[in-house]
């Protein structure tokens, strides 16, 4: 979002595009009803939402180790014996890829309850707990503390690793979406052709770019917002985070979906 929000052209831009901040199942919703013509969202949207289309160019993805995505749990409970796992509705597809890797685990029907962020409650509620985003990255950072405090030992599954380690593919978390096709909120935007959406996505890739250029900028800011270590943050969004929707990460898509409709887990559907 760098362009969106600094100068030169967060001015310009904000001639074009209005922006609305809120969790990436809202913004699914959102697209889904019409009030929204383009947004972030769960690749698991593109599953249950019909018309959804993808802007081409950006995505949030992961190729090893994404450190955001954890599934935590007791080290002496294994993940076949688990009976329950609190889950942060942040996002459905972080869900969509813990439930076909617990089928893989021989665990495939293990109930998830929705729980607010945070381990210590979630692990009050059940036996282990999906955590997604700024609370997985604190987990991280709180993992020796805590374990001094309740002497509770516990296993921090790196989502992304376990999908890589399954398929040896990229764990592809959000894209940006455009409204299906003649929705009350979308005006004329798909009838303006080709060029019209072309010159969308250019201005999301250029944002994209300029914001790998200005990394010790955001390192400065969210560490000022965030209790992690600046060069932990540093590392996230350069290491762990991937920003291009390229070939690979197609393909980690298309398993994806794949996966999902034979087990269940989502509607088919095919990128």
């Amino acid at each position: 979002m760098w362009d969106f929000e600094h100068p030169p052209l967060d001015a310009p831009l904000a001639l074009r595009y209005r922006i609305d901040r809120m969790s990436p199942s809202e913004c699914a919703a959102r697209l889904a009803s019409g009030a929204a013509d383009i947004g972030l969202i769960p690749i698991a949207a593109l599953a249950t939402t019909p018309g959804l289309r993808i802007l081409p160019g950006c995505t949030i993805a992961s190729k090893g180790r994404v450190r955001s995505l954890r599934l935590v749990r007791r080290a002496a409970q294994p993940l076949a014996a688990l009976r329950s796992v609190a889950a942060d509705t942040a996002s459905r597809t972080t869900l969509a890829y813990a439930r076909i890797l617990l089928h893989k685990w021989g665990n495939p029907a293990v109930p998830f309850l929705p729980a607010a962020a945070g381990l210590d409650a979630m692990l009050q509620l059940a036996d282990a707990a999906i955590l997604i985003g700024d609370p997985a990255l604190m987990a991280l950072e709180e993992r020796a503390n805590r374990l001094e405090r309740t002497g509770e030992e516990l296993v921090y599954h790196d989502l992304a690793e376990e999908w890589r380690a399954l398929t040896g593919l990229p764990l592809v978390s959000a894209v940006w979406g455009i409204a299906p096709r003649n929705s009350a909120g979308a005006p004329g935007l798909v009838d303006h052709g080709g060029e019209t959406w072309d010159s969308i996505a250019h201005d999301f890739i250029q944002s994209r770019n300029h914001g790998l250029e200005n990394i010790d900028a955001l390192v400065t800011e969210w560490s000022a917002k965030l209790p992690i270590p600046a060069e932990t943050i540093r590392a996230y969004l350069t290491t762990n985070i991937h920003y291009v929707l390229d070939e690979e990460c197609l393909e980690g898509m298309r398993g994806f979906f794949r996966m999902a409709a034979e087990l269940g887990v989502l509607p088919e559907y095919n990128p």
